[in-house]
């Protein structure tokens, strides 16, 4: 199923087809047709996660008590006719840095020689170390067909379309061929990204190139038992130019490995969102410098610019950069 927050209320709800299925009134309808009332469904989508196996369960039968059926329009309202707002559970979110090869090999400068490092080679190199990566912090999320305010202190503005997945369930000490429990679904997340340079580089800073107004967005849904984790299609547009194409099967390190990582010490709680990390295609890794050390703005985002991630089974995050 594909999980949603809509409406001026922002109520849970499923895509299907041309409509959206509020899970909770569907569910109560559901119910009451049977002669019978167990409990009922959150609307919220924090506690719709935290509800676990039984949030996903009474909402499979919300929609197979949906499907060919004429809901009332408390129920079911058509795609077109209401708002989808980003499906964040309001939790923390934490995305890998440098997670996969071609990214990475791009961002490099060449060698002494001249020669650059192979894809193998730097896939190598970035194993010999832990993940590393970085916290977003926003007060809100971006939503499908949102806006992000270009930054008034950038000049080099970049797109990076990923990967995400949501935290179902409690979880400390990880170990990393144990994770697949622990994933409620998986979204796509946009990470803008400021690259004009932070200054001299610090081992902890505030990480205000990664954190601006816009600079996370996430949607259109949550795909919740539809994909595996480790087979999810992403492609980046620009202003209808591809610009990124890639899979999860090519993250350096997988989703477990980031999970055993970050859990050390450290409980990850329901509502929580990793996010793999980029592929190649992004504007920074796609400008070498100059000999000079400039870089031309060309592939950079603009004002006007629209951006949009999209995945086969998840759908397209459409953003507008103003």
């Amino acid at each position: 199923m594909r999980i949603v927050v809509y409406g001026p209320e922002r109520r849970v709800g499923a895509l299907e087809g041309e409509r959206v299925i509020d899970l909770a009134r569907t569910y109560e309808m559901a119910q009451a047709a049977q002669g019978r009332r167990v409990r009922m469904l959150p609307t919220r989508l924090l506690d719709f996660i935290e509800g676990g196996d039984d949030s996903v369960e009474a909402a499979g039968e919300a929609l197979q008590f949906a499907r060919d059926r004429e809901l009332p329009p408390t129920a079911a309202v058509p795609v077109k006719e209401t708002t989808l707002h980003a499906p964040w559970p309001g939790r923390r979110i934490a995305c890998v840095g440098g997670n996969y090869a071609d990214h990475m090999l791009g961002m490099m400068p060449p060698r002494a020689d001249g020669t650059r490092m192979t894809e193998g080679e730097v896939r190598e190199q970035e194993r010999k170390s832990p993940p590393w990566g970085f916290w977003k912090v926003p007060a809100e999320a971006v939503g499908p067909d949102g806006e992000i305010p270009y930054p008034n202190r950038t000049r080099y503005l970049d797109f990076e379309g990923e990967a995400a997945i949501v935290i179902g369930r409690r979880v400390k000490n990880l170990a990393a061929a144990d994770y697949r429990p622990y994933v409620f679904g998986v979204t796509l997340l946009h990470d803008g990204s400021i690259r004009d340079g932070g200054g001299p580089p610090r081992g902890l800073s505030f990480n205000l190139a990664k954190n601006f107004d816009g600079s996370t967005a996430l949607g259109p849904c949550i795909a919740v038992g539809e994909l595996d984790p480790e087979d999810v299609d992403v492609t980046t547009e620009v202003n209808g130019e591809r610009r990124q194409h890639y899979n999860t099967r090519d993250m350096i390190f997988n989703w477990g490995e980031v999970l055993a990582h970050l859990s050390r010490d450290f409980t990850l709680v329901p509502g929580d969102i990793l996010s793999g990390g980029t592929a190649k295609g992004t504007a920074a890794d796609s400008t070498p410098r100059t000999p000079d050390g400039s870089r031309p703005t060309d592939l950079f985002l603009k004002k006007g610019d629209v951006v949009v991630v999209s995945s086969s089974r998840i759908g397209a995050l459409r953003l507008h950069i103003t």
